[in-house]
């Protein structure tokens, strides 16, 4: 366990059957389309060596990391299934990547070339996926050197030309235009698709689909998909739910932070507590204390935006400024004692407190709320 983790009152639950939940919802939209499961940056927040068997378990097909050392950790604990990555990594790391049989992107020529030369000196034959940019501008081959990069692939017998795949910049917006855009992705790949076609050159695993691409564009899904958000129970953009709803499906989501009061004292009326002095108490009332803070992944900037904690399934605030270690909550008159459970992220009672909220609160969005959360934070596999 990482260190103050098991010795403070402070973890993050992560819900197996949320998680199994998401599957099956996913995989009846997608029917016969295969379900790549992404699991890079800790799983999104989740705990990547926990979600990981969970999510092939459920009946996730293949898992997606974006640097080699994720893959690698996902094969030391035992996973036998395929692991994407999802860029073209550096030269001097490929030999690392073959010996653990990941799969490899080449976004360039220069990395076609470096994916031959380190697979023909370690031998045997190794899978490539190609990646095309499309008009997301960040990696991947380009349209006109395409013929190039798959020729220098298709010229080493060590290499097997698995996949080719594209990335949706905006298939989660609703607007005309971003509809238009990854609608004009969608062709592009296709092209691309269909003039290596006419070569006679057909690889096995064709996808372009994120979560928004998956659930928004039934042309995006191709052969498979990679799916990451709506895995851990989050959709990209409320409009999305329409392609779930139709298959008479929902998401869940699977982590929850918990803590216990750790401290609780009565302050009187005027008292400002926590650094800066920030807030009055406008009346005399008691401060639990609980120990989780920006460190652990609580944006500090939650205290500005109103943001509120689940105590005896109501929501209380924040009394002052998140600190590093901890949370000051003010409870009123209401009673509260040291070990009271306190819920940051997830359902108390009747209530709920997601990750959307908290990205909608600190003006940003679920996915970094939920990378967000710190490696010293326990995760526990419940359910």
């Amino acid at each position: 366990m990482p260190a103050e983790g098991v010795r403070r009152p402070a973890w993050a639950e992560v819900s197996r059957a949320a998680l199994a939940h998401n599957v099956r919802a996913m995989k009846a939209v997608l029917g016969d389309t295969q379900l790549c499961a992404v699991v890079k940056a800790n799983g999104y927040g989740h705990g990547a060596t926990m979600v990981a068997p969970a999510l092939l378990d459920a009946g996730a097909d293949s898992l997606a990391v974006a640097i080699v050392d994720e893959g690698i950790e996902q094969r030391a604990q035992g996973v036998s299934a395929p692991i994407l990555l999802l860029a073209e990594i550096p030269p001097e790391t490929i030999p690392d990547a073959l010996a653990h049989d990941l799969t490899l992107t080449v976004g360039s020529l220069a990395g076609a070339r470096a994916a031959v030369e380190a697979a023909e000196q370690r031998g045997g034959r190794h899978q490539v996926h190609v990646k095309i940019d499309t008009g997301m501008h960040r990696m991947g081959v380009a349209r006109d050197e395409l013929d190039q990069v798959v020729d220098v692939l298709l010229g080493s017998s060590a290499i097997d030309l698995e996949g080719l795949y594209t990335h949706f910049s905006v298939a989660d917006g609703s607007s005309g235009d971003d509809r238009g855009f990854t609608t004009s992705q969608i062709a592009a790949f296709d092209e691309a698709v269909a003039a290596l076609g006419a070569r006679g050159i057909h690889p096995r695993v064709l996808h372009g689909a994120n979560s928004a691409g998956a659930l928004g564009y039934d042309a995006a899904r191709r052969s498979m998909v990679r799916v990451g958000l709506a895995l851990y129970g989050y959709l990209p953009n409320a409009w999305l739910a329409s392609a779930l709803e139709e298959v008479e499906a929902t998401l869940e989501p699977a982590l929850s932070l918990r803590a216990q009061v750790s401290a609780v004292r009565r302050v009187p009326a005027g008292a400002r507590p926590s650094y800066g002095r920030l807030r009055s108490m406008e009346r005399a009332t008691t401060i639990a204390t609980v120990p989780f803070g920006y460190a652990d992944g609580y944006p500090r900037r939650l205290f500005d935006a109103g943001a509120q904690v689940l105590l005896h399934g109501r929501r209380y605030p924040l009394a002052g400024v998140v600190t590093m270690d901890q949370l000051l909550i003010d409870c009123g008159d209401d009673p509260v004692s040291v070990g009271d459970d306190v819920v940051l992220l997830g359902r108390q009672g009747d209530d709920a407190i997601s990750a959307d909220e908290w990205a909608e609160r600190a003006n940003t969005i679920t996915w970094e709320i939920l990378c967000g959360i710190s490696a010293r934070v326990p995760r526990v596999l419940v359910d």
